[in-house]
């Protein structure tokens, strides 16, 4: 039953009341009012559960309530009272529950036993443990190794991820593609040249050291809202928050810290951003290059005056390398140019950069509206060009900072789960376990896909995630997955990717991380990376949802003996039964990575493994953090239109979800509440365009490929967007993203711009 629509807009602050309603009303509607207030109290901390939701990192000494409003719908939506057994699916077949809605499906509650799908009823049914495996193996065993795909959700823990990893290398293959392929893939190919280390430079302290903050494309409000208060105790040191991004959102205006009983009893707001600059999708690469124009005109003028210079010429020629060129691009540019591509104006970016130039320290940012686009990768290297004219990477205050999605997604990567073969120790791997392990590149999310497309890949294997809802070319890929061999999915609850499947399918339910993991050889810890490269041990607390679940490690296990030949040098069984085994394995294979893995894994605060680009320590073909210069202005040059009438469409998330996963129909900080077919309009296009505000129209695509792409039943919202604007929710508008419109080289869907027309019905 659909919800009452209504749109009105939210002038309270992030944070606030609304956020202690949010979390009343999740806990209640889990069932889970006093046990899920009572398991919050361990969220985040030294010796709790890290939380199922963000990345973003966790302090050494945290709070009384170390938790946000969407961490909490996590950990509710993960410990519901609400459970799917097999009478249920013995009532409704699959075809029916296609036709639920994501959010109803995930809802009915966590999964309870492993289910095998039966053609002939078109029903899931339930099976053994042993059986299960037993099938699976069987099918892979039947398979062209390159022809199966292992995928990985971003929350399986440091000790299932290698695992998985090894697993598939064993198995025969590098196709591990991962959520990060879908994210920040780009920052994964662009740091790697521009500075040596693949993840950011930026610790949770250096906000205490800042004195300058620029934020592109990232929403903490709904993302990442315990980000908000290093932010807010920044903004209230005075230090500067230029914010970059298309919309005006909430967070990056102005927070109300709800563990604050001043700040709730006086309804206080601390601003955040002091200057914000809302710029057109794709803008960004332009943008930033105006920020550098600004600042090299500022310097010759420093020059002419003889007054100290304003960039940092000691640290370029130490520690840099291309800045003749960069510089020579910068100077080629005109101002003209960069106010079209960015659709900001010239004055907004001079005093932008005049602030930066003052800065001793300044830290960059980032997030999804930087690397999901067709020049993500060059977009994510001007960023870091920006922070190296005034040497600000490798000291306190300063870095670069990409904020990653999903709780583990970055520390999958560190411990195998990768389809580039360079980036795995064979050699280790070879020494430990005695086989070689493949060196063909594996196949990424993208990849995957067209391989699904087109018949290559008969099998699918995922460690968590919804990949069906989360990837472009909805129509084709829904279709297409309907003829694969095999499709398992490890899974918590159930999501649209159980019911699109293959011609033979399991669900097998695990653990979450909130529940107690008892084994044989006792209660068991698991480890996650934060976004800022910090280690941390989390154990559940939770009583498990069901006596029939297993976790995840026992799960891959499972499969793994299964399906490969003995290994004397491998004891899976060791391995699910005592996590400290598996960690002092990826010591074994990581040893710089993971020295006294188990002896520092309750550190308060994580224990940081080593990032040499913090140090000023370069890992680049240079030997040194390089000016990269962009080959353009625009970081959508195909989405660069004659025709007025095509729109950049902006795919983004609600208040009320994280990834695919929708907690609600409500998004209160931009005004609605009871549906998600929202499309955001500016003002002016609504008019040019012929439509009116709250008129229902139709998204169609407007790439020129001959596929037709559409999505109906949209409300048009005017709505503060740049022009040549619209903003609607993912993974909604997923069926209009081409699955070739994605990053250049790093292949992230590129979702912040896409080209679309909008139909009257």
């Amino acid at each position: 039953m659909a919800d009452p629509v209504t749109i009105k807009p939210y002038n309270g602050p992030s944070g606030g009341w609304g956020s202690a309603k949010s979390l009343t009303e999740i806990l209640l509607r889990e069932q889970v009012p006093l046990s899920g207030g009572t398991l919050l109290m361990h969220q985040n901390k030294p010796d709790g559960f890290m939380c199922v939701s963000c990345a973003w990192a966790k302090p050494g000494k945290p709070s009384v309530f170390e938790y946000c409003e969407n961490g909490a719908k996590a950990t509710a939506w993960e410990v519901t009272r609400r459970h799917i057994t097999a009478d249920f699916f013995a009532k409704h077949t699959v075809t029916e529950l296609e036709t639920w809605r994501d959010y109803d499906l995930e809802e009915l509650g966590r999964l309870t036993e492993p289910m095998r799908w039966d053609a002939a009823t078109d029903k899931y049914q339930p099976v053994s443990w042993p059986e299960a495996f037993r099938e699976i193996g069987a099918e892979l065993k039947a398979l062209e190794p390159n022809s199966a795909v292992f995928y990985a959700s971003g929350r399986a823990s440091l000790e299932a991820s290698y695992m998985y990893g090894l697993l598939a290398r064993l198995y025969g293959n590098n196709n591990l593609p991962d959520s990060s392929n879908m994210c920040h893939e780009s920052t994964s190919v662009a740091l790697p040249e521009s500075i040596g280390s693949p993840v950011g430079t930026v610790l949770l302290e250096d906000f205490e050291h800042t004195d300058c903050i620029f934020f592109f494309g990232q929403n903490p409000g709904s993302n990442a809202p315990r980000m908000l208060h290093p932010l807010q105790d920044a903004s209230k040191r005075g230090v500067p928050i230029i914010t970059f991004n298309p919309l005006r959102e909430r967070g990056l205006e102005r927070f109300t810290n709800p563990q604050s009983p001043i700040e709730m009893l006086t309804r206080s707001e601390t601003r955040i951003s002091s200057q914000y600059l809302q710029v057109k999708a794709g803008g960004d690469l332009a943008a930033i290059y105006g920020l550098c124009k600004a600042l090299i005109e500022a310097d010759d003028a420093a020059q002419v005056h003889g007054i100290p210079r304003l960039i940092d010429t000691a640290f370029i020629a130490e520690h840099t390398h291309g800045f003749e060129a960069f510089v020579a691009s910068v100077r080629n540019k005109t101002w003209e140019e960069i106010e079209q591509h960015s659709g900001l104006f010239r004055a907004d970016l001079e005093q932008a950069a005049r602030t930066y130039a003052h800065a001793k320290a300044a830290m960059g940012i980032y997030g999804m509206g930087l690397t999901q686009h067709r020049k993500g990768v060059e977009t994510v290297q001007m960023l870091v060009n920006l922070l190296l004219l005034r040497g600000n990477i490798g000291r306190p205050g300063a870095g670069i900072c990409p904020v990653r999605g999903h709780s583990n997604v970055q520390g999958q990567r560190t411990v195998g789960i990768t389809e580039k073969p360079e980036l795995v120790p064979s050699d280790k791997l070879n020494a430990l376990y005695g086989f070689k392990p493949p060196q063909e590149k594996g196949l990424n999310t993208v990849e995957t896909c067209e391989g699904i497309l087109d018949g290559s890949v008969r099998a699918f294997v995922a460690l968590g995630g919804n990949f069906i809802r989360a990837v472009p070319e909805t129509r084709l890929m829904e279709m297409a997955w309907r003829k694969l061999r095999l499709t398992v999915q490890i899974s918590t609850k159930l999501n649209r990717n159980h019911l699109i499947h293959g011609e033979i399918a399991y669900i097998l339910p695990c653990l979450g991380r909130i529940e107690i993991d008892a084994q044989p050889g006792g209660r068991q810890a698991v480890a996650m990376e934060d976004s800022t490269a910090c280690i941390h041990g989390s154990k559940g607390y939770a009583e498990p949802a069901s006596p029939h679940l297993l976790s995840e490690p026992r799960i891959v296990a499972g499969i793994a003996q299964a399906t490969l030949a003995p290994n004397l040098h491998i004891d899976w069984d060791r391995w699910s039964r005592d996590y400290a085994s598996i960690r002092d394995a990826i010591e074994a294979t990581y040893p710089s990575e993971f020295k006294d893995f188990n002896a520092r894994l309750w550190k308060p605060g994580g224990f940081r493994r080593p990032i040499p680009a913090a140090q000023r320590v370069w890992k680049t073909e240079t030997g040194k953090a390089n000016f990269i210069t962009p080959g353009g202005m625009s970081a959508d040059p195909d989405t660069e239109q004659v025709d007025p009438d095509v729109l950049r469409l902006i795919t983004m998330r609600s208040n009320d979800q994280f990834n695919t996963t929708i907690y609600g129909y409500d998004d209160r900080f931009r005004g609605v509440k009871g549906t998600r077919m929202v499309l955001f309009m500016n003002k002016a296009d609504i008019a040019r365009l012929g439509f009116r505000d709250g008129q229902t129209v139709n998204l169609v695509g407007a790439a020129s490929d001959g596929v037709k792409r559409r999505v109906d039943g949209f409300r048009v919202l005017a709505y503060n967007i740049p022009a040549g604007c619209v903003g609607g929710y993912y993974p909604e508008c997923n069926p209009l993203i081409p699955l070739w419109h994605h990053a250049e080289r790093s292949k992230v869907p590129a979702a912040k711009s896409v080209p679309v027309r909008i139909q009257k019905p």
